[in-house]
């Protein structure tokens, strides 16, 4: 997705030669402390790389869309889509349809704490609503509160506590605006 005038990031879809450097953020400290282990993580990822490389509807079937975030023509950030209700016993099946969960990391460390965490969900929000997306969920660890305040800042509202398959999660969503129309 090129980026919106005035919207400074590029959302691409991940490739294989990415992969060096997803494995390198996902090894940082700062991305550590909430993500899994390096290998578990870039695993799943190439697995929902193939099954995306499959099926050409990937967010119709449930499938993650996995994605680098470029700002500055530099890629600062890894993140993914997904369709809850693609699958069976997926802990977030009770969000209304239409729903979108997001995964998000900043894989360079110099680049925390600048906002852009907020900025990029906001971006990718404005995005998904204009193609149909009605409400947008994240689960960052309860215990994350740098990502707590940055998603906050881009509007999304605490919805409650949850245990998912990663562990605790704070589970927090983003609407669509609904626009009114005036009937007379």
């Amino acid at each position: 997705m090129p980026p919106e005038p005035g919207d400074p990031y590029v959302f691409r879809a991940l490739r294989h030669e990415d992969f060096p450097r997803l494995a390198q953020w996902l090894g940082e400290p700062h991305v550590t402390e909430w993500w899994g282990a390096v290998d578990v993580e870039l695993a799943a990822i190439a697995r929902a790389m193939k099954a995306q490389a499959m099926k050409a509807q990937a967010m119709k079937t449930g499938e993650t869309k996995p994605m680098i975030v470029e700002w500055n023509e530099r890629p600062i950030a890894y993140l993914q889509t997904y369709d809850p209700h693609g699958e069976a016993d997926h802990p977030y099946r009770d969000q209304p349809a239409g729903t979108i969960g997001l995964d998000m990391l900043i894989g360079l460390g110099e680049e925390t704490g600048r906002g852009h965490g907020g900025r990029i969900a906001a971006s990718l929000a404005a995005r998904l609503f204009a193609d149909g997306t009605k409400r947008i969920v994240i689960d960052p660890h309860p215990e994350n509160s740098r990502a707590i305040r940055a998603y906050e800042k881009a509007g999304f509202r605490f919805v409650d506590q949850r245990h998912s398959l990663y562990g605790p999660a704070h589970l927090m969503a983003l609407d669509a605006q609904i626009e009114e129309t005036d009937t007379v």
